[in-house]
């Protein structure tokens, strides 16, 4: 059981979407490297529309609102009110990029850096309630934040989001999980990433399942993406990360899956 069909707990990163110079493209990789396909976000939505696989919907593409930003994968975390996780963003040192408004009937949403520099969004479901398919391939497995100032990050999103972590304890490895407040599941990774370039922003990282790492990475060189490594056997699953043909970067892991 993978599907999800009610709102996801608050502070559950449940979401994740991508604006694109080239939405045609984009659609094109995509639904080739996972059998996506797709479906309009309504007459209001502009040109954003959502993935869908095998009938439910996994993830958003649209065209950039920004020409000049970069094309990275967003990721959201679920609110029970976004008006007053706003205001704790603005309390904890983060700075709203967006404040809270409506999305149509679908939701109210914010956008947002943490204290840190990472950009991330907050989602109040209305009528969509984000990933209504995940942990299996093509779908949403795994978002976790990279970042120099850990122990800061880690503050902010306590304060935000009153997430409480787990350390994992691995050798030349300073990671933690954070566990929702609502039942204390582990729902997405922080990790003091010192081999993040000086001229790389901390930044939240989408990862997405494959039933065959190796075979969704050689795709993925074939339809014009680049490796940023090899595919790589760990402890958590094998796992590659890609660097898609407009420049974002996500994961690809074959790690093991649960109920949500």
């Amino acid at each position: 059981m993978s599907t999800k069909i009610s709102s996801w707990p608050a502070a559950t990163p449940m979401w994740v979407d991508l604006g694109v110079d080239d939405l045609n493209a984009a659609k094109t990789f995509y639904g080739d490297l996972f059998g996506w396909e797709f479906v309009s976000g309504g007459m209001e939505s502009g040109d954003y529309v959502l993935a869908h696989l095998r009938g439910r919907a996994v993830a958003g593409l649209g065209p950039k609102q920004n020409p000049g930003m970069p094309t990275a994968w967003t990721t959201f975390l679920a609110s029970d009110d976004v008006d007053l996780t706003a205001k704790k963003i603005d309390t904890a040192g983060g700075q709203l990029l967006a404040p809270p408004f409506d999305v149509m009937e679908s939701g109210r949403m914010a956008l947002a850096t943490d204290s840190v520099g990472a950009a991330f969004g907050v989602w109040q479901a209305g009528t969509h309630i984000g990933a209504e398919r995940v942990n299996e391939h093509g779908s949403l497995c795994w978002n976790e934040l990279h970042t120099r100032n850990y122990s800061a990050a880690r503050s902010f999103y306590s304060e935000v989001f009153d997430v409480s972590y787990q350390d994992v304890t691995e050798e030349g490895l300073v990671y933690s999980t954070f566990r929702r407040p609502s039942d204390g599941r582990e729902v997405g990774g922080m990790q003091h990433d010192t081999a993040l370039p000086e001229n790389a922003p901390t930044h939240w990282m989408t990862w997405f399942a494959s039933d065959y790492v190796a075979g969704t990475a050689t795709r993925a060189v074939e339809l014009g993406a680049t490796l940023l490594g090899p595919v790589a056997e760990t402890t958590l699953g094998r796992m590659v990360v890609v660097r898609a043909p407009q420049g974002e970067v996500f994961g690809v892991i074959d790690a093991p899956r649960t109920s949500d």
